[in-house]
């Protein structure tokens, strides 16, 4: 016998009653569980961000960021930022940018003003992975030593600056994200020993090739002559990749370069922007011309 039969020749309050609990039944969700070996990991993951040892919530934080899409993950790496020891800040936001998290701009932002440099860098790259523009005004302070507007947010971190353990470490970790090209790892390990800042202002670079703004475009020109020849190379590349032939006479001088791979660097240059289109002038040029 049929459930509609069966309530056929119930009364009918009987009926209203059952249909009322029928419905509550279907309405209940079905609480769904991580299987056993995802609540393990969990666990260790939780056990890891809390440790005593600021170098396992480093790693632990870092290893947060192959879960790109998850809620769980953010807000561990937000609550990182706010750690007592800058190695942890540091790891929680390079992790920010590496699970995509566009939620947590303000939290990038505010962390761009941290007194230790690590931290700011860091910070800095995830916006510029997320597309925040605020990214490139340290990038450019960064390659130049002051911003196009304003005080600096690393002015004052010079010492810091200078760290040259730390900012190899940081470098070393940042690597493959932060070459200026293809095949330049083995140099950069190679030049932070000698420069300790060569690879950050290197990195500075490849990053402005995005950035509009025509200062950007004459920072990298300087850039063009810094004594460090990882720069230099880094800035002529992304003169290069930036299209713009006006930079062609600030490209030219450097085919003489003392440094091979600048000079090969030079030329590729030339030879890419010399059958490239003028950009066209900005709206304002034109105006204000006579």
């Amino acid at each position: 016998m049929t459930l509609r039969k069966v309530t056929t020749h119930m009364p009918l309050s009987m009926r209203a009653f059952l249909s009322v609990v029928f419905i509550t039944v279907l309405a209940v969700p079905v609480l769904a569980t991580d299987p056993p070996q995802v609540q393990k990991a969990w666990d260790i993951l939780d056990a890891g961000v809390k440790e005593k040892s600021f170098a396992k919530r480093h790693d632990a934080i870092h290893a947060v960021g192959l879960l790109a899409g998850d809620s769980k993950a953010v807000a561990i790496a937000e609550k990182a930022l706010d750690d007592h020891t800058p190695e942890v800040r540091e790891a929680a936001a390079t992790t920010l940018g590496q699970l995509h998290s566009s939620s947590s701009l303000p939290k990038l932002e505010l962390a761009l003003k941290d007194k230790d440099i690590t931290v700011v860098l860091a910070a800095a790259h995830s916006l510029w992975v997320l597309g925040d523009k605020e990214a490139y005004e340290i990038y450019y302070e960064i390659l130049i030593g002051e911003r196009k507007a304003g005080p600096g947010m690393i002015a004052g971190q010079e010492e810091m600056f200078r760290d040259r353990k730390k900012l190899a470490e940081f470098a070393f970790e940042q690597g493959i994200e932060f070459n200026p090209f293809a095949g330049i790892g083995w140099g950069i390990a190679k030049a932070v020993h000698k420069d300790d800042a060569s690879p950050v202002r290197a990195a500075a670079a490849k990053v402005l090739i995005d950035d509009p703004d025509p200062r950007s475009g004459q920072a990298l020109a300087k850039a063009c002559s810094n004594k460090s020849w990882l720069v230099r190379v880094a800035a002529l590349d992304a003169l290069a990749r930036r299209g713009d032939p006006a930079f062609l006479t600030d490209i030219e001088p450097h085919t003489a370069d003392e440094n091979d791979r600048v000079r090969y660097t030079a030329a590729a240059a030339i030879i890419r922007l010399s059958g490239a289109p003028m950009p066209p002038k900005p709206y304002a040029e034109i105006t204000s011309a006579p």
